[in-house]
C-alpha cells in the first residue's frame, strides 16, 4: 500500500465542536515519522485557531493508535542520521499542550514509544478494551524520551512510573486505567465514546475558561499550592466581570444550553 501523500498523514473532520485528528498511516501503525511529525502540528495548529472548535479528539486510522517510530527512521538514527536535539522544529511540549482547548486521545489500539508520549500530552485519555500501551525505550536502548521521566511521575506518581519505564512492559487497558494512566476503557466504538465526550465539552464549556484552566494544569503542577491558590484567585476576579459567567449563570437558571463567546488569545 503506498504512503499517504503528506497532506492526508492526518485525516481532519469536524463534527458537533469537535475537530477529529486521525494519524493516518494505518499500513505502518501509525509509526511516527517527520514528516506526520509536520502534518499532525498543522492539523493541531488549524484546530486550535478554529472558533468552531470547542474540543479536539486524536486516534488513529486502522488497528493501532501509534506504534511508536518508525522502523526506517530509527535505523537511520542508529547510523547516524539524526537531528540534534536542538534543531528539531517543534518540541514534544508544543503541540498538545500549547493548544487552548481540550485535547482528547481515543487510543484505539498499540500505543506505543512516541505515541504513548502523544497520549500522555493530551489532557484525557479513553482506551478501547484491547489496547495495550508501552514506553519500550528501555527495550530499546534508549532513555525515558520526550520528559516522559516527568509527565509519567505527574500522572500515576514515581513508583508506577518507575515500573513502566524500567520494565517497557506491555500493558492493557484495564491495567492502565487501574493505574490512572488512562481516564475510561470502552467496550464499544472508542472514538464514537471520546467525540461524544469532547462533544459535551464543546456544547456547554466556555473556551475562555477551557483554556485557562488548561494552562492552570499544566502550570500549578510545579508550583506550591499557596502560589497556585493565589493565582486561581487573580483569575477568577478576572471571570467575575466576564460575559461568560453571566451567560454561565443565566443559562443554567433558564435551563438552557449556554452561548459562551468564541476563544480569543487575548483573553487568556
Amino acid at each position: 500500500m503506498p504512503e499517504p501523500r503528506t497532506e492526508d498523514l492526518v485525516r481532519y473532520a469536524f463534527e458537533r465542536g469537535v475537530a477529529v485528528l486521525t494519524l493516518n498511516r494505518p499500513e505502518r501503525l501509525n509509526a511516527w515519522s517527520p514528516a506526520l511529525e509536520r502534518a499532525y502540528g498543522r492539523a493541531l495548529d488549524r484546530a486550535a485557531a478554529d472558533p468552531q472548535v470547542g474540543a479536539i479528539v486524536v486516534t488513529g486510522a486502522g488497528r493501532a493508535f501509534c506504534a511508536g517510530a518508525d522502523a526506517a527512521v530509527l535505523r537511520e538514527y542508529g547510523q547516524g542520521t539524526r537531528p540534534k536535539a536542538n534543531s528539531l522544529p517543534r518540541p514534544q511540549t508544543e503541540f498538545e499542550p500549547a493548544v487552548p482547548k481540550p485535547v482528547i486521545a481515543a487510543i484505539n489500539g498499540p500505543c506505543v514509544g512516541i505515541g504513548l508520549i502523544r497520549a500522555l500530552l493530551c489532557d484525557v485519555r479513553f482506551a478501547a478494551e484491547d489496547a495495550y500501551v508501552s514506553t519500550i525505550y528501555a527495550r530499546r536502548g534508549l532513555v525515558a524520551e520526550h520528559g516522559s521521566s516527568w509527565l509519567l511521575p505527574a500522572l500515576v506518581g514515581r513508583s508506577v512510573a518507575s515500573d513502566l519505564l524500567l520494565s517497557a512492559r506491555r500493558v492493557g487497558a484495564a491495567e492502565a486505567h487501574a493505574m490512572g494512566l488512562v481516564n475510561r476503557v470502552v467496550a464499544g466504538p472508542v472514538l464514537e465514546a471520546a467525540v461524544d465526550y469532547a462533544a459535551d465539552i464543546a456544547a456547554n464549556c466556555a473556551p475562555v475558561a477551557l483554556a485557562v484552566i488548561k494552562e492552570q494544569l499544566w502550570m500549578d503542577v510545579k508550583e506550591p499550592l499557596r502560589s497556585a491558590y493565589e493565582d486561581s484567585e487573580r483569575r477568577s476576579q478576572l471571570r467575575y466581570d466576564s460575559p461568560d459567567f453571566v451567560e454561565g449563570v443565566t443559562a443554567w437558571r433558564d435551563k438552557r444550553p449556554p452561548r459562551f463567546v468564541p476563544l480569543d488569545p487575548a483573553d487568556r
